[in-house]
C-alpha cells in the first residue's frame, strides 16, 4: 500500500516459523509442509526442482535431465527427502551408500558439490539465488514440485483494521493482483470514498417539460372547481 515500507529480512529456512512467531517478521515465505500452529498458511505457488553439480560434470551437456538419470550419483541429502531417487538409487539397492558428511547449511553443502563429492537437488529459486560459477544446475523433472506459502501470525486478537488492510493488500500482490485490481483494499477504499453514480448534487435533475405538465393539471383542476367531477358540477351550474 502506499505509504507502507517493505523490508525484506532473510531468514533461515530453519528459523522461519520462529522468527514470525517471535513478531521478529511479520510474514514469512515457507516451503510446505510446516507446522501451522498458531499460524496463518496460504499457499501460493508450486515450484520446480534443479539439480547442481560441478561445472565439468556430465549434467553440464544437457538442458534438462529426469531424476533417473541420477540413479548412478551420490546425492547429498537424507534420500527419505527425494523418494523419486531414493527408489531408484544403484548405491541404495547395493548397500554401499556411505553417510552424509557434516553440512550445516546448503551453502556448505553447495561447498561439497564444488569439490566433487556429490550433487545436489534444490528448489529452482534457491539454486538460482546461490549459483556459483564452478557450478552447473539444470532443470530435474520426476522429483515432486515443492509448494511455496505466506505464513503470518494468527492473533487471538483482532489486528487493527490498518494493520489487516496491509496484510490483505500484500497477499493480493504476492497472489498476482494487478495493482487496480477491485480486490485489492485500497481500491476497495478508493472507490468507497467515491461518489456514487446518480447521486444527488443540490441541483434539480427534473425535465423541462415535467414543470408544464404539472402546471397544466394544476389548472384543470382549477377549473373543475379544485375537486374531482368540479368541471360537471360547474357546467351544470351555468345553465340554471
Amino acid at each position: 500500500m502506499p505509504g507502507v515500507p517493505l523490508v525484506s529480512t532473510p531468514v533461515p529456512e530453519s528459523r522461519q516459523l520462529d522468527a514470525v512467531r517471535a513478531g521478529e517478521v511479520d510474514m514469512a515465505f515457507v516451503r510446505l509442509p510446516v507446522d501451522k500452529t498458531g499460524l496463518h498458511v496460504i499457499p501460493l505457488y508450486n515450484e520446480l526442482s534443479v539439480v547442481v553439480a560441478p561445472k565439468d560434470h556430465p549434467i553440464a551437456a544437457f538442458d534438462e535431465l529426469n531424476v533417473e538419470d541420477l540413479a548412478d550419483e551420490y546425492l547429498l541429502a537424507n534420500p527419505d527427502d527425494f523418494p523419486e531417487w531414493r527408489d531408484i538409487s544403484t548405491e541404495i539397492a547395493t548397500g554401499t551408500r556411505k553417510p552424509l558428511p557434516p553440512m550445516a547449511s546448503i551453502e556448505e553443502a553447495l561447498d561439497l558439490v564444488e569439490a566433487g563429492l556429490g550433487i545436489l537437488i534444490l528448489p529452482m529459486s534457491v539454486g538460482r539465488l546461490l549459483s556459483r560459477k564452478t557450478l552447473r544446475s539444470r532443470l530435474l523433472h520426476g522429483v515432486a514440485e515443492t509448494s511455496i506459502a505466506l505464513a503470518w501470525i494468527d492473533s487471538f486478537q483482532p489486528l487493527p483494521a490498518e494493520d489487516e488492510a496491509v496484510i490483505q493488500e500484500f497477499i493480493g500482490v504476492v497472489r498476482g493482483r494487478s495493482a487496480n485490481s477491485s480486490r485489492q483494499p485500497s481500491v476497495q477504499a478508493k472507490q468507497d470514498a467515491a461518489p456514487k453514480k446518480g447521486a444527488k448534487t443540490g441541483k434539480s435533475t427534473t425535465s423541462g417539460r415535467t414543470p408544464a405538465a404539472k402546471g397544466k393539471s394544476v389548472a384543470a383542476n382549477l377549473r373543475g372547481g379544485g375537486r374531482p367531477g368540479g368541471k360537471a358540477r360547474a357546467a351544470k351550474r351555468g345553465r340554471r
